[in-house]
């Protein structure tokens, strides 16, 4: 990657929203993903995966996604800004590896969130060293964006807990060591009557029903419980404060996934500079065309502004505010932004910008589904609608 392109990352870096640790972080991990993540494979994705996670693990990367410095986290709370520069700049190099890093910390969030002693310990330092792999089991085929419509029930027996129903577009789904699930255990109507539990891959009961194949090839399974049981040891959290637990995960992770978006978007950017300033047309380059100029300065535009909601999330999550407005608009921006910037990209290296194997081409196919996981753009304009009513009535 270009040098001279990468000093405005840096830029960003002397920004008031971080502090110097989080400076020497970014610095860091952009200098470990150019000696590391220059020629990722993409044949065998599950085993490629599995590689990355050990990788970020050996590195440290993984710690700063689990909670507890106890359970081998970088500190006692998960840094969000870090999380964020961490993503942002995988994304950037490997769309693997970003999905690789947030995986860990979205698939063990809840237990740094909810866990109990016994819990963490058994859990969170194998996340932490890349020796255990984690999902985060919410979706189901009748409930995505609304998960209160979710079905499949844990009912209590004895000292165990029994599950029956599905998930789907579990992210590593198939490689993973353990899922968080959320269940319907029935204390009350709609979201009160969800609760969340550790359930090992291994569990009888459990299986892979089918694995699913996305433009952008990841790890993805459905999964399918009968009567699969789980100890009630397992629960995280009280019976029915499953759904608060989910909500209070994502929080901590959604301003991440506009993260990883803006770090697409800069590769992009990247890529299309490089384009921009070599490519020979009609005596001059690509670049002296004030089309291309314009177009060049939008994408600019485009990543500034994201990279400004992000942080802005990111920093005052970090200082103990809620962000559920900060962050919804940080990831409905910065993920349709990034798609725009990619796609003028694509345009700018024209027929070779949509050809197999092309930087550009795999950053169209990444990033298309940030746009839906983890709250589709439309749930975030909702969140952002309702939040801005709320705060008016209460004035």
């Amino acid at each position: 990657m270009n040098a001279a392109v990468e000093t405005h990352h840096h830029d960003a870096l002397a920004w008031p929203f971080f502090e110097d640790r989080h400076r020497a972080l970014g610095t860091a991990i952009e200098a470990w993903a150019r000696e590391h993540l220059a020629h990722v494979p993409h044949g065998d994705v599950d085993a490629t995966c599995r590689a990355l996670v050990r990788k970020l693990g050996v590195a440290g990367w993984l710690r700063y996604g689990v909670g507890g410095t106890a359970y081998g986290g970088h500190g006692d709370t998960i840094d969000t800004r870090a999380v964020c520069l961490l993503r942002e700049t995988l994304a950037k190099h490997s769309g693997l590896a970003d999905f690789a890093l947030a995986m860990q910390g979205l698939g063990s969030g809840a237990i740094s969130l909810a866990g109990n002693e016994a819990q963490k310990s058994r859990y969170l330092p194998r996340v932490a060293r890349g020796e255990a792999i984690a999902a985060f089991a919410l979706t189901e085929p009748q409930a995505g964006s609304d998960v209160a419509a979710m079905a499949l029930a844990a009912r209590a027996e004895g000292d165990d807990y029994v599950l029956d129903g599905e998930k789907t577009w579990i992210s590593n789904g198939g490689i993973a060591d353990f899922y968080v699930v959320f269940a319907r255990t029935g204390e009350a109507p709609g979201s009160r009557g969800i609760s969340a539990f550790v359930v090992d891959a291994d569990t009888r009961g459990l299986e892979i029903a089918e694995r699913i194949d996305v433009i952008a090839p990841h790890p993805l399974a459905r999964l399918r419980f009968t009567g699969a049981r789980v100890k009630r040891s397992q629960m995280l959290g009280a019976p029915g404060e499953g759904f608060k637990i989910a909500m209070r995960t994502l929080d901590i992770f959604r301003t991440s996934v506009a993260a990883a978006s803006l770090g697409f978007a800069r590769r992009a950017m990247t890529e299309a500079l490089a384009r921009a300033a070599s490519r020979k047309m009609f005596g001059q380059t690509l670049g002296d065309f004030q089309l291309t100029q314009a177009k060049l300065a939008q994408m600019a535009l485009t990543i500034d502004s994201s990279a400004l909601l992000v942080y802005r999330a990111a920093w005052l999550r970090d200082q103990g505010e809620s962000v559920t407005r900060e962050a919804a608009m940080a990831k409905w921006h910065a993920s349709e932004g990034a798609q725009q910037v990619i796609d003028a990209a694509v345009q700018l290296w024209g027929g070779m910008g949509v050809q197999s194997g092309n930087i550009v081409e795999s950053l169209y196919r990444e990033i298309r589904s940030l746009r839906i996981y983890e709250g589709a753009t439309e749930v975030q304009q909702l969140i952002v609608g309702r939040d801005l009513l709320k705060a008016h009535n209460a004035a």
